[in-house]
């Protein structure tokens, strides 16, 4: 019996591991030959969209670049702008200034006009009466 266990055993360990066939092989390994045929498809798709999200990316930043430009000129422009027209308040307001002197000094002088047209009137009635 012993030997029998012996001898027996040895071919039920044999036949239990088994051989795979080729067909059976090619049962497991094509899904997968498959899914991965599909996933290499979708990569390349991705990385084609890549590369046109690239070269949007590099016109966009070439647009931002001339966008900030413009900005920095725009901005260059208001402060001379704004500067200028200190300036022109500036100039206003003294020649606002200039223009009130002179409305005073013409009323001065109108007022001392009225005064020497009274006295002229009042020394032509005296000679009048004489």
């Amino acid at each position: 019996m012993k030997k029998a266990i012996f001898l027996v055993l040895p071919i039920l360990l044999l036949f239990s591991s088994g051989c795979a066939t080729r067909d059976y092989v090619h049962q497991q390994i094509d899904p997968l030959v498959d899914r991965i045929g599909k996933l290499e498809a979708r990569v390349a798709a991705t990385e084609s969209k890549l590369k046109v999200l690239e070269g949007k990316v590099g016109t966009l930043e070439g647009r931002v670049g001339t966008l900030s430009r413009d900005v920095e000129a725009a901005r260059k422009e208001a402060g001379d702008a704004r500067a200028t027209a200190l300036e022109a308040r500036k100039f206003a307001k003294d020649s606002a200034d200039r223009a009130e002197a002179a409305a005073r000094k013409a009323e001065a002088a109108a007022d001392r006009a009225e005064a020497a047209f009274e006295k002229a009137r009042r020394a032509f009635e005296l000679q009048m009466r004489k």
